[in-house]
C-alpha cells in the first residue's frame, strides 16, 4: 500500500470513525488470552458498570456486542443479498439497532420512527424487514424530528397500538440533532405506555445525553464513534421495562439476544459468544480518559468545537445544512456548497492533497453537502488545522473564501472559551 503513504498523520475529519488517541492503541496492543480465565471476567464486571455512566443511567442493564465471526458471517449474508451501500460502514450500529428492536418489539408491532437523514432511513429499512408496522415521520434533510406530528399521533391512539418510538439522536447525515427531552414530555403528557428507543451512535460521550432522567427504555452506541475506539462493539442499555418488554417479545434473535447475556451475567462469566479482547482493554482506556478528563467535560468540549466549526462556516459565507439553531450538532456539521460546486470534489481534493478526511454527502444530499466530523479524542487546535485545510480545498475548487477567515472566527471564539488543562492547573 505504499502508493497511499503521505508525510505526518492522515487528519481525520469524518463523523466516525474517529481518532484513537495513544493509551488506547496501547492498550489494545496484546496477543489475545483465555476469555475464560478469571482475567477476563473481572475484566468484563467493571466495564458492565462503567458503560452505565456513559449513558447516565443507574438502573439499565448494558450489552457489550463484539463483531465477532458468527455476527460478521450474517452480515456478510445480508450485503449479498440487499447490497446495501452502508451495511458493511455501519456493523456495529447496525447490529445494535437490530438488538434493541427484535428483543423489545414483536413482527406486526407499530412503530412511530422519524426519516430526517440517511441513517435514520437506514434503521427504518431495518424495522419494515424485520416486519414491523412502521409508521414513518419524515422530515426535510436538514430538519429535525417532527414531534408535533409525533404527539398528534399519541393523542389520536386511544386503543395503545402504538408500541415503540424510535429516534437517531444525531443524525450524522445532515448534522442534525433531536431534543430527546421533548420526546419524553410528549410521551408523559399523554400518559403513553410506548417503549423509547434511541440511536445514540454518534451522541453518546459526546452530547448531553440522560438515559434515566429521560425516561429512554433502550439506548444504543458504537465503539468507533465518540468512545474513539476501532469499529467492532455494540452498546446496548435496556431499561428495567425493556427487559420485562423482552421477556414477551416474539421477534427472532440469536447473536443479539438479550437472556443469553443475561444467563452468563448470572453465571459470572459474561460472555456467550467469543468476545475482541483487544477492544475490551481499548475500551477500559478508553472510558479511563473519559473520567479522567469528566464526562461532563467532554461534552463541553465537544459544544466548543461544534460552535468554532460553524462560525468557520458562517465566516466562509456558507450554510449549515441544518435548518435551525436548535438542531445544531456538536459533532458533525454538514457544509453547503454552492450549486456550481460538487462537494465530492471537496472531499477527494481534500484527501489527494491536504491528506484530509471529510465526509461525503448522503443520498438526498450527495454532491451539495460535505460533512466535518468532530468528535471523539479531538483538540481544539486539531480542529484549526481542519479549518484551515478546507479554506484552502474551497480556493482550490473555486469558492471565493477569503484565506484566515473561518479559521480566524473559530480562533476568537475558542481563545476566549478553552479552560485550562485541569491537571496542568
Amino acid at each position: 500500500m505504499d502508493h497511499f503513504y503521505a508525510p505526518g498523520r492522515n487528519h481525520l475529519f469524518v463523523p466516525g470513525p474517529v481518532n484513537i488517541p495513544e493509551p488506547v492503541i496501547r492498550a489494545m496492543n496484546r496477543n489475545n488470552e483465555d476469555y475464560r480465565s478469571p482475567a477476563i471476567p473481572a475484566l468484563t464486571k467493571t466495564l458492565l458498570e462503567d458503560v452505565k455512566k456513559i449513558f447516565k443511567t443507574t438502573t439499565g442493564t448494558p450489552f457489550m456486542i463484539p463483531t465477532t465471526g458468527e455476527a460478521f458471517i450474517n452480515m456478510v449474508i445480508a450485503f449479498i443479498v440487499c447490497l446495501s451501500v452502508c451495511t458493511i460502514f455501519r456493523l456495529t450500529g447496525t447490529g445494535a439497532w437490530e438488538s434493541a428492536l427484535t428483543n423489545t418489539l414483536s413482527p406486526g408491532d407499530r412503530i412511530v420512527s422519524f426519516l430526517i437523514g440517511q441513517f435514520s432511513l437506514l434503521w427504518i429499512d431495518q424495522q419494515q424487514r424485520l416486519n414491523f408496522n412502521v409508521d414513518v415521520v419524515e422530515s426535510e434533510w436538514g430538519q429535525g424530528a417532527n414531534l408535533d406530528i409525533l404527539a398528534s399521533k399519541l393523542a389520536a391512539d386511544t386503543a395503545r397500538t402504538i408500541k415503540a418510538i424510535c429516534i437517531v439522536h444525531n443524525e450524522t447525515a445532515t448534522g442534525v440533532t433531536n431534543n430527546l427531552a421533548k420526546v419524553r414530555r410528549i410521551l408523559d403528557d399523554y400518559r403513553h405506555p410506548a417503549l423509547f428507543l434511541v440511536d445514540g451512535v454518534s451522541s453518546i460521550c459526546a452530547l448531553d445525553f440522560r438515559m434515566d432522567e429521560w425516561g429512554v427504555d433502550v439506548a444504543l452506541t458504537g465503539s468507533q464513534k465518540a468512545l474513539s475506539l476501532p469499529t467492532g462493539m455494540g452498546i446496548v442499555c435496556a431499561s428495567p421495562k425493556a427487559l420485562e418488554a423482552s421477556k414477551t417479545a416474539k421477534s427472532v434473535r440469536v447473536f443479539f439476544d438479550w437472556n443469553d447475556y443475561l444467563k452468563f451475567y448470572k453465571m459470572g462469566t459474561f460472555w456467550p459468544y467469543t468476545p475482541s479482547i483487544q477492544l475490551l482493554y481499548g475500551l477500559r482506556a478508553a472510558l479511563d480518559l473519559i473520567f479522567e478528563e469528566g464526562l461532563d467535560n467532554v461534552i463541553a468540549r465537544h459544544g466548543r468545537l461544534g460552535k468554532a466549526t460553524r462560525l468557520a462556516v458562517e465566516a466562509w459565507g456558507l450554510k449549515n445544512c441544518t435548518q435551525k439553531e436548535e438542531w445544531v450538532s456538536d459533532t458533525v456539521t454538514a457544509v453547503l456548497v454552492p450549486p456550481y460546486i460538487d462537494s465530492a470534489e471537496v472531499v477527494r481534493r481534500a484527501w489527494k492533497r491536504y491528506n484530509l478526511s471529510l465526509g461525503l454527502g448522503l443520498n438526498k444530499v450527495a454532491g451539495k453537502v460535505f460533512r466535518i466530523g468532530h468528535l471523539g479524542n479531538l483538540n481544539e487546535l486539531q480542529l484549526l488545522g481542519c479549518l484551515a485545510g478546507v479554506e484552502m480545498i474551497l480556493k482550490d475548487v473555486g469558492y471565493p473564501v477569503k484565506l484566515g477567515s473561518g479559521v480566524a472566527a473559530a480562533c476568537a471564539y475558542l481563545q476566549n472559551n478553552i479552560p485550562l488543562i485541569p491537571s496542568r492547573i
